[in-house]
């Protein structure tokens, strides 16, 4: 009984009940020879398609919405008063059986919303007491240790506090190779252990996981109109009514009622309605199947018009990092370790990203760092100056060294600048260390180039990008020179973030739409002003899921590329149905005013097209290969994103 009602309830039900009534009209008209047998049955069926179609235009009309409803209503009724009733029946009937086919592949094109709703956890098991209790993946507590055994679903994020595993997360960042974790990694809600025994501590439970800010996120970007779109609908407003307009005046004109009322049903503008949405919607999907979440369609479409791509230096062509690579004494009062002790306990209070290096090869060296400065004053772009046992000493740049030998009446640079331009050279960061304006030596630290960095920008390139642009605050030889190994087309160094801001605008003045790669912070207000803000590696990182308009899921600069790639595609697709769609209405309007076209046969082709738009959208759901990586196959290597993928 439960089935039965399921099934009347479902879009089916309707256009098979209207076209058993059709079979038996005509078995009655045409086999028993009863043709008001056979009128009371067409008629039947007519009402039975029609009552849907009907209700849904009056409803319309109520919200002050003239939509295609009301075209195939007005047609349907028509048709019936002038006694045309097999034409009412079969306009009626298709529009259903049309409504029913574009439900279903319109529900394909949100399969990969529906995917990420079944790999949502829905349960999970949590020691409690040193017991092991199975309850509801939300009523988990934060804090609680989940057990994450072989083949299951992780019900939380987390992070590992015991056992090894392995773990697919195709579900969050598109990689369907494994990743193995040990203890201090993260894990997300939806992935699914492939082996080990894991034991997770929960940060993030219910709709805290990233996995539920991916479904909102998704959710909203698939309802998202884009500009286009909302012309479209703009369009829509106007155009029904002036097809009814057209139809009144060549009824009234040609006192043909049925010429007037097929031009209602050939008018229905259904293909160019949905044409957009619906490539919108797959573009979206596909994207989240790969691990890239873009805001919507808004942002998809000018996506795909970036042809100036902005990317920091630091954590995004280079791995991020830096280790010490070389301490020199410039001052034979001191050694190498005095310089790096020095430096250590200057940065030991800074929260600049170079910092950390330095105190680490102390720490491993065995020299003291405890303690912090007794003073500290980061200096913007130049370094950073600290009180330390009551001597200032300055770690930094050149300039920065300037202005505290100003201070101090010090001019000499104990050759200093050969120095610094020879490490920057080699493309090391350089960074003049000086105790009270006395310049003492040198230390320098590196950044290693990420392996995918060049592959990127040459995908970038293919990809349409015309410009790719290195910004950074870092000195400008060692910028050169990372920018030599990357293939970059311009380099911008020294850049605090508010020149970022200037170099973005001013690309944008130039006529560029700009996409801004950067980690958030550092990098806001330039992610602010470019037309597209980028966020790497958002897994786990609930702000720049919600905030970015592109968010991409696994730190893979390869996701970039496949980024403006799929936006152009769907783009394109977006064209591709809307052409279609009015070629349609403009052959139909030509069919019947030269004649040829009935209303059913109007209605018929008006469906299908609706159809051949759908699944022209649904190509862009397909995975599609990289031309790149497909060279890499034949050579039988793998390529760089997947050989990443394996290391990881």
């Amino acid at each position: 009984m439960n089935k039965v009602h399921a099934w009347l309830r479902s879009h089916w039900a309707v256009p098979t009940v209207s076209g058993l009534l059709i079979l038996a009209s005509l078995t009655a008209s045409r086999g028993f020879g009863s043709e008001l047998w056979g009128d009371i049955l067409m008629v039947a069926a007519a009402v039975v398609a029609g009552t849907p179609v009907v209700l849904k235009a009056v409803r319309a009309l109520t919200a002050k919405v003239i939509g295609i409803d009301l075209l195939v209503s007005v047609a349907a009724i028509g048709a019936i008063l002038v006694r045309n009733y097999w034409e009412a029946a079969a306009v009626t009937f298709l529009f259903a059986i049309g409504h029913a086919l574009e439900a279903a592949t319109l529900n394909k094109t949100r399969s990969a919303l529906a995917e990420l709703i079944a790999v949502a956890p829905d349960t999970a098991i949590v020691l409690r007491d040193g017991e092991q209790v199975e309850v509801g993946a939300a009523d988990v507590i934060p804090g609680e240790t989940v057990l994450v055994k072989n083949g299951t679903k992780v019900p939380v994020d987390g992070v590992v506090s015991g056992g090894t595993g392995a773990l697919d997360e195709a579900s969050i960042t598109g990689e369907s190779i494994p990743v193995e974790k040990v203890a201090g990694d993260k894990v997300f809600a939806g992935t699914i252990a492939t082996g080990g025994f894991l034991q997770v501590t929960a940060t993030g439970v219910g709709a805290d996981t990233t996995l539920a800010r991916i479904i909102h996120r998704v959710e909203e970007a698939q309802d998202a109109k884009a500009k286009t779109q909302a012309f479209m609908d703009r369009f829509s407003k106007w155009y029904t009514p002036g097809i009814i307009l057209l139809a009144l005046v060549v009824g009234l004109l040609t006192r043909d009622v049925v010429l007037a009322l097929t031009l209602l049903v050939i008018g229905c503008p259904g293909a160019l309605v949905i044409s957009i949405p619906v490539s919108i919607v797959a573009g979206i999907g596909r994207g989240a199947r790969d691990g890239i979440l873009i805001k919507g369609g808004e942002f998809l479409e000018t996506s795909a018009k970036i042809n100036a791509v902005a990317l920091d230096k630091t954590g995004t062509l280079t791995e991020g990092r830096p280790q010490l690579t070389d301490v020199i004494a410039l001052d034979p009062d001191f050694s190498e370790d005095d310089v790096l002790r020095l430096a250590a306990r200057a940065e030991a209070g800074s929260e600049h990203p170079l910092a950390r290096p330095i105190v680490t090869a102390a720490t491993d060296r065995g020299l003291p760092v405890l303690g912090l400065p007794e003073h500290t004053e980061p200096v913007p772009g130049k370094g950073i100056v600290a009180l330390v046992d009551d001597q200032r000493i300055a770690v930094g740049n050149m300039a920065l060294i300037r202005v505290e030998q100003a201070d101090t009446r010090e001019t000499t640079d104990a050759g200093a600048t050969a120095v610094v331009e020879e490490l920057a050279a080699a493309g090391r960061t350089p960074m003049v260390v000086a105790r009270n304006g006395h310049v003492i030596g040198v230390v320098a630290v590196a950044d290693q180039i990420r392996h995918d960095a060049a592959e990127m920008v040459r995908r970038l390139h293919g990809a349409g990008v015309k410009k790719v642009v290195m910004l950074t605050g870092d000195i400008e030889p060692v910028a050169r020179a990372v920018a030599a190994q990357v293939g970059v087309d311009e380099v911008r160094a020294g850049l605090l973030p508010e020149d970022k801001l200037e170099a973005v605008a001013e690309l944008r003045r130039q006529g560029y739409t700009v996409a801004m790669v950067g980690d958030g912070v550092n990098d806001a207000p330039a992610l602010a002003t470019a037309d597209i803000g980028v966020a790497m590696g958002a897994a786990g990182t609930g702000v720049a899921i919600e905030t970015a308009d592109i968010a991409l899921m696994k730190d893979n600069l390869l996701k970039l590329p496949e980024a403006v790639s799929l936006a152009r595609r769907t783009v394109n697709n977006m064209r591709q149905n809307i052409t279609i769609a009015l070629l349609t209405v403009a052959a139909l309007l030509a069919g019947v005013l030269f004649g040829g076209v009935t209303m059913a046969i109007g209605m018929l082709v008006h469906e299908a097209s609706v159809l051949v738009v759908i699944v022209n959208a649904m190509r862009l759901l397909r995975k599609r290969a990289d031309k790149a990586d497909a060279r890499f196959a034949e050579a039988g290597v793998p390529s760089p994103d997947r050989a990443a993928a394996q290391r990881a």
